[in-house]
């Protein structure tokens, strides 16, 4: 999907930003604000339609498993 690889461009690039600043804390600061928990939240809302169809199709599969069998 095209949204995987932008989401590895631009964890490269805070990657990159990270590595530039003054100290460890700032690095590891940036690298998760600016790109761990934004490529969590586009991961999290891209994939929500995938979700609910999963969801959907487990409860049918409950539904028929719960039914008995006809004779």
């Amino acid at each position: 999907m095209i949204i995987h690889i932008v989401l590895i461009g631009w964890l490269y690039v805070t990657v990159l930003v990270a590595a530039t600043e003054t100290s460890l804390v700032a690095g590891i600061l940036t690298f998760i604000l600016y790109g761990g928990i934004p490529c969590c939240l586009i991961l999290y809302f891209a994939t929500s339609k995938t979700r609910r169809r999963y969801r959907a199709h487990r409860e049918l599969l409950a539904e028929r498993q719960e039914q008995p069998p006809e004779t």
